[in-house]
């Protein structure tokens, strides 16, 4: 049951990062003391299909299978990707079929059991508030991945990348569990195009779900006034992003928008107005380069219940990063030589994307330029209309030629780096190519790294969740 609407509004909200980097166990931690606690629902399909084929060793997946509502869906999950053991060395993942206007049973009813699972596992003995972060880029797992984690009873829902629009009102349609029609953008379309999502084909009505509550993260003023405006596109709550986050950050809205150094180049424009945001009547947190104590304080100051913090929590022991990647984060931390740029190209959504300089990632021009180009995941893949009817998806990660042939525009395309495959590196789930190689990560963090080295002198080899909290509340 949803605890969001009789719960006071937390002060620190744990960023929703990358693919798996927020866990269900570093949200546990964080909604245990306080904080709202947020798990990535990016991919999440294909985090729990690859766990389950490296045989789910600690038992956690299956455990959360065993009280979801439909066993149906749980046992066909279970039969199709669980391997007893583990897969044999060296043997790829099956991958998970790709998301479409027209998805397999399967396809759907894997994106609402991990929904579920990870929110559920995150929920598990614990009384505190868990939100889940979706991106509005990826509209096509949306309805799914929402429900599924209705159904674990998520406290709050949050989503950027994008105008959420349509999401206050298909939570007010799930908890109805009425039918739910999600208006799916598709490039050079001459018409509508909608992905079809009904409740009571996965439980029965006797269900009863909680709304959980809706924030929108945004980077205007402009955009929560319009959000605001209207009961149906009306959120609970801001988050807003300024553009340090890590991750996706919104497009500079200059004309120069490219610094002599190749960054995106960010100005007072891009800056939100805090005093109308606040004129809304919503509460607001604020994010990007206010993870110190110093900027809580200063948030509650300038009108806002508080702050969302990812990049503390990133680096913290209970994060999703592989230990390797975490050892080199600290260690180039602690030395004064971590280097993030704000790269205009590297992302296929044609978003400025953070990306950390480190070895042995696809920051490497090297690394980048040796890895064939493909797109066997496609969570960023863009919906369009073929000239002679039908829909096709292209992604400017995958081959140029193949992007131009569906009618990509391959002007910057080149620099597009596949962000799918690398973030699932980053968790140690890369896929294992034919050659025995193994995709390589790309690391993404903010680029106000205050907070971090003010806790990398008080914790050198790496800190918890609770330490994150206790630093940012001057405990």
């Amino acid at each position: 049951m949803s605890k969001s609407n009789s719960t006071p509004l937390p002060d620190v909200i744990q960023g929703g990062m990358g693919i798996a980097v927020s866990t269900w166990q570093l949200a546990k931690e964080v909604s245990r003391n306080g904080g709202l606690g947020v798990v990535s629902a990016t991919a999440l399909d294909s985090v729990i299909a690859r766990r389950l084929q490296d045989g789910d060793l600690s038992g956690d997946i299956r455990r959360a299978f065993k009280d979801f509502p439909n066993q149906n869906i749980a046992n066909e999950v279970l039969n199709f990707y669980f391997v007893e053991g583990g897969r044999a060395p060296g043997k790829p993942y099956l991958d998970v079929p790709k998301l479409s206007l027209k998805p397999s049973k399967l396809t759907t009813n894997l994106l609402i059991i991990s929904a579920f699972t990870e929110v559920w596992l995150a929920k598990e003995r614990n009384d505190g508030l868990i939100g889940i972060n979706a991106l509005e880029k990826i509209q096509l797992a949306t309805p799914a991945t929402i429900f599924g984690a209705m159904l674990a009873g998520v406290d709050y829902v949050l989503m950027g990348a994008g105008i959420p629009t349509q999401i206050p009102e298909m939570i007010r349609y799930f908890v109805d569990q009425k039918p739910f029609r999600l208006n799916i953008d598709v490039t050079d379309s001459k018409s509508q195009h909608f992905l079809a999502f009904d409740p009571a084909s996965i439980v029965a009505d006797s269900i009863v779900l909680a709304r959980p509550k809706f924030l929108a993260i945004i980077s205007s003023h402009a955009l929560a006034a319009y959000l605001a405006k209207d009961e149906k596109t009306r959120p609970d709550g801001f988050i807003v992003e300024g553009s340090t986050a890590g991750g996706h950050n919104a497009p500079p809205r200059s004309k120069d928008a490219i610094g002599a150094d190749g960054q995106s180049k960010f100005s007072i424009l891009d800056e939100a107005d805090l005093v109308k945001v606040a004129k809304t009547g919503l509460p607001f947190w604020l994010a990007g380069g206010y993870g110190t104590p110093a900027n809580l304080k200063l948030a509650k100051e300038l009108g806002a219940v508080g702050i969302q913090v990812g990049s503390l929590f990133a680096l913290a022991d209970e994060s999703g990063f592989t230990n390797e990647i975490k050892s080199e984060l600290l260690q180039r931390l602690n030395q004064g030589t971590l280097s993030i740029r704000t790269d205009p190209f590297a992302s296929p959504t044609g978003f400025p994307f953070k990306i950390v300089e480190i070895t042995g990632t696809l920051s490497q021009p090297e690394n980048f330029d040796e890895r064939s180009r493909n797109c066997d995941l496609g969570y960023l893949r863009t919906p369009f209309e073929r000239p002679q009817g039908g829909i096709g998806y292209r992604c400017p990660g995958e081959p140029i030629k193949t992007f131009e042939f569906k009618g990509g525009n391959s002007e910057n395309n080149i620099s597009s780096k596949c962000l799918c495959n690398a973030l699932m590196a980053d968790i140690g789930l890369g896929q294992i190519r034919v050659d025995g190689s193994t995709e390589l990560p790309l690391v993404t963090l903010g680029s106000d790294l205050a907070g971090a080295n003010q806790l990398s002198v008080k914790y050198p080899k790496g800190w918890k969740a609770i330490q994150v909290l206790e630093y940012l509340r001057g405990a």
